[in-house]
């Protein structure tokens, strides 16, 4: 007998949040270097948003939703994607795109830390080992001398940390709140509404707007992957993932996005990758892993 369909879903899911979106820091990097921060971030999601209405209604599915179903994707939408994503491509501009997935793999940190002070969730003793190694490990990050030298260095780290806080906060609302239940409808209204009030930061900040026929050919491919397969693909099986597990599971995409994202940095655009980081690397990984092990996996149905 095969698979249950249920569980060859989820697997799929899984392997879009750690492959695809490991490429996404890559493809941003390339994006930014011609792009605003915030206008490329809202010119990704509002055309996924859109192709996801559109797809949604060619295959027969609704898309009307509740008004407060509009209300809780509309704060998701701010929560990962206005402010989440949004300031993590502006933080690219001050540090390396593999840098940047390394300090977001500390994320499973900041979801067992939030969960414990939101929802009083006790953390396991292997946790608070993962815990320990997790802050020895983006202080070996953060402290390297070469880095904390260079222009707007700190600011892009500062950036990046508070937009974990942003997603582990948002994370832990989607998995209780009333959204609607087809996993790519609900893609679909975050993308939309995160990208309306991206392009309206955009404005207020007053980045220039341009036609993508101007842009070079590295920056309307880096644009096509990010909206097709970072934002439509994987986004969809985010939120498919965090009504299907636990947050803190769906967080362990942090085990492979840094080692993609560092190694196409590196590869593509000549990054440099210090011994200080590798160590941090293992060290922060080796915290995520202990966060996450002896944790039996317990499918959620939706709307749990």
């Amino acid at each position: 007998m095969g698979l249950p369909r249920k569980t060859v879903l989820i697997v799929l899911a899984f392997f879009a949040i750690y492959v695809i979106w490991g490429s996404t820091y890559l493809l941003n990097k390339i994006a930014v270097t011609e792009l605003p921060a915030f206008k490329l971030a809202a010119i990704r999601f509002i055309i996924a948003g859109l192709l996801i209405f559109g797809i949604a209604k060619a295959l027969k599915i609704s898309i009307s939703i509740t008004k407060v179903q509009l209300k809780n994707t509309t704060i998701a939408g701010f929560l990962f994607l206005t402010f989440g994503n949004g300031v993590v491509v502006w933080a690219l501009n001050f540090v390396d795109s593999g840098f940047a997935a390394l300090e977001i793999s500390a994320q499973p940190l900041v979801v067992l830390i939030l969960m414990r002070i939101l929802q009083g969730k006790k953390i396991s003793p292997m946790s608070l080992i993962g815990v320990f190694l997790g802050f020895m490990g983006i202080f070996l990050l953060v402290s390297q001398k070469q880095l904390i030298s260079q222009d707007g260095q700190i600011t892009g780290m500062i950036l990046i940390f508070a937009c974990m806080i942003s997603w582990a906060y948002a994370s832990i609302f989607v998995g209780k709140a009333d959204l609607p239940k087809n996993a790519f409808v609900n893609t679909g209204y975050q993308m939309f509404t995160g990208g309306i009030m991206l392009g309206i930061v955009s404005l207020c900040l007053g980045e220039t707007w341009s036609s993508p026929a101007t842009w070079s050919t590295h920056v309307q491919w880096s644009m096509i992957g990010l909206t097709l397969f970072g934002s439509i693909v994987a986004f969809t099986a985010f939120n498919y993932l965090l009504k299907e597990v636990s947050p803190e599971k769906v967080a362990t995409s942090t085990y492979v996005n840094p080692i993609i994202a560092l190694l196409l940095g590196w590869w593509v655009l000549n990054e440099h990758i210090s011994l200080q980081s590798v160590i941090a690397a293992v060290v922060l990984l080796t915290g995520v892993y202990f966060i996450n092990s002896k944790r039996k996996f317990k499918p959620r149905g939706i709307g749990r």
